[in-house]
């Protein structure tokens, strides 16, 4: 198989857009979740401690946040269509891209520095049309002359 064939596919399964997660974030990532028939959306808040593989189809975030005294973590597939949206409530300033170190820390050990950032234009997505391939597009016929 060439590469072409194998990025052409792997595009193919990628969102056209994302919202620009960092690490250090404060994230409410929305994720459906079937039981039996039925379908709901579940809301999971908390830091963003890594991220991995931004460009790829398989960009994934590991989203922290402590529930009844005990640390819970979650990784989501940015790509995946388990995955509505991803709003990003606060950002921090970090110089790391894996903040392992926040597991060890509790209570206002946990605060991060804020930086102000535009709210609306982070969490904006340009939901953009793909563009049609020869394909799709259907073949023009000529005008009949009467």
């Amino acid at each position: 198989m060439s590469f072409k064939l194998i990025k052409k596919i792997n595009d193919a399964q990628k969102k056209p857009a994302v919202v620009d997660v960092r690490s250090g974030d404060k994230v409410r990532v929305h994720q459906k979740i079937k039981e039996g028939n039925k379908e709901r959306i579940q809301v999971f808040e908390g830091m963003v401690i890594r991220t991995d593989r931004k460009q790829s189809h398989t960009s994934r975030i590991t989203v922290r946040k402590v529930a009844s005294g005990v640390g819970v973590e979650k990784s989501f597939l940015l790509h995946s269509p388990l995955v509505e949206k991803i709003e990003v409530v606060k950002r921090s300033k970090v110089r790391r891209k894996y903040l392992s170190y926040m597991r060890q820390r509790s209570g206002k050990g946990t605060r991060l520095k804020a930086v102000d950032f535009d709210k609306e234009a982070v969490n904006k997505v340009d939901q953009v049309e793909p563009k049609p391939t020869k394909e799709d597009k259907p073949a023009k016929e000529a005008p009949k002359k009467a």
